[in-house]
């Protein structure tokens, strides 16, 4: 008896039409667009005739629920419920990711088409030392306040890097009597605004030990902005790596330093090299903290521990409010150079991050081969 009804069962599931969710057919083109088409409609007689509201915002939102509401009925009755929820499921994704890349994409739109039109190359090789105020857009360049940035943000790292990635290993492996208070002072950190950290550098290096406004000034308020950026993604990262390592480490007789110096970072390479460059375009388009602490230049100054020196974010935020054109102009190619710094960081670190802990190089590749490893 037991037998008949298992062979009953398997033959009502082999006999079952299985539902392929990621499957798009003609019925879903056009229950798509005839939801689209009577939407249109609807959203119409109603905003437009039945109810005394106009505006293209409140139609798109009506037409939108219309839309939903049709499109996911008639798939119900034409597919199922499990393709119904799915599709509903599939609409609401759509439309966070179209909300949350549409205003990016916008932004950007927007920054290249002020910025473009000063965009020249000695934009990257001069300063403002000879632009007056009746200077074209295109005389003159930003090199001081790129020199600038890079040199503060460069500074900010070698301060930061190391004691953030310290920090972490400690929170992560050392997990001391300190553990707590510093994870509660990294979290604090994590939430003082950018101007705290330029009033706290003015305060503590420029008046009460006398030093005058230079890179190096807006290097240590940047300083105080990356470590904590650095110090818990890095955290995050070492979490990942697998404990299996540590033990196996730990059994053949290694040390608790070598472990964590030539397994535990190794492995988490890839992640502390991301962490480092998000910290990077965390803190290069900072404007706060260096009002305070660089004092601003028109010309170059490649000495960052003297004299008032630019950066790229103050050269926008004292440039746009000139009633000049030209200097307008330029303060926007100034913010379009900055927004294709950050883009070109956030693409090096997505291409380092998508690497596997167990990902080896191509040098590393061609060594072992020589040693038969491989």
């Amino acid at each position: 008896m037991t037998t008949t009804l298992n062979t009953t069962t398997e033959n009502k599931i082999d006999t079952e039409e299985r539902i392929k969710i990621r499957e798009i057919e003609i019925v879903d083109v056009i229950v798509m667009i005839g939801s689209a088409l009577s939407s249109l409609a609807l959203s119409f007689f109603f905003f437009q005739i039945l109810l005394p509201v106009s505006g293209a915002l409140g139609f798109s939102v009506c037409w939108y629920v219309f839309f939903n509401i049709i499109s996911t009925v008639a798939v119900w009755e034409l597919r199922g419920a499990v393709k119904a929820k799915d599709h509903l499921a599939r609409i609401f994704i759509w439309t966070g990711g179209l909300a949350a890349v549409v205003p990016l994409i916008l932004v950007l739109a927007y920054v290249i088409g002020k910025g473009y039109h000063s965009l020249r190359p000695q934009f990257f090789t001069q300063d403002q030392k000879y632009v007056g105020a009746l200077s074209e857009s295109t005389e003159g360049g930003g090199a001081h306040a790129i020199i600038g940035t890079l040199q503060q943000v460069g500074i900010a790292s070698l301060i930061s890097v190391p004691l953030g990635i310290t920090t972490a290993v400690y929170l992560n492996e050392v997990k001391g009597r300190l553990t707590k208070p510093l994870r509660m002072i990294i979290d604090a950190m994590s939430a003082v605004p950018s101007i705290v950290a330029g009033l706290f550098i003015y305060a503590a290096w420029i008046l009460a030990l006398g030093n005058q406004q230079s890179g190096f000034a807006g290097s240590l308020a940047l300083a105080v902005l990356f470590l904590p950026t650095v110090t818990r993604t890095s955290e995050v990262v070492l979490r990942l790596v697998p404990g299996g390592l540590r033990e196996a480490s730990l059994a053949l007789g290694g040390t608790e330093w070598r472990t964590t110096s030539r397994v535990v970072l190794p492995t988490a390479k890839s992640g502390l090299v991301t962490a480092v460059i998000l910290g990077v375009a965390r803190v290069i388009g900072e404007t706060a903290p260096l009002i305070l602490t660089v004092g601003g230049a028109f010309v170059m100054n490649a000495n960052p521990f003297s004299g008032k020196q630019d950066a790229l974010p103050y050269f926008v935020f004292r440039l746009i409010r000139f009633p000049q054109e030209a200097q307008v102009a330029r303060a926007w190619t100034g913010a379009l150079v900055l927004v294709i710094l950050v883009l070109v960081l956030f693409v090096i670190a997505r291409a380092i991050g998508g690497r596997g802990p167990d990902h080896i190089s191509r040098l590393k590749k061609r060594r072992l081969k020589r040693k038969g490893l491989a």
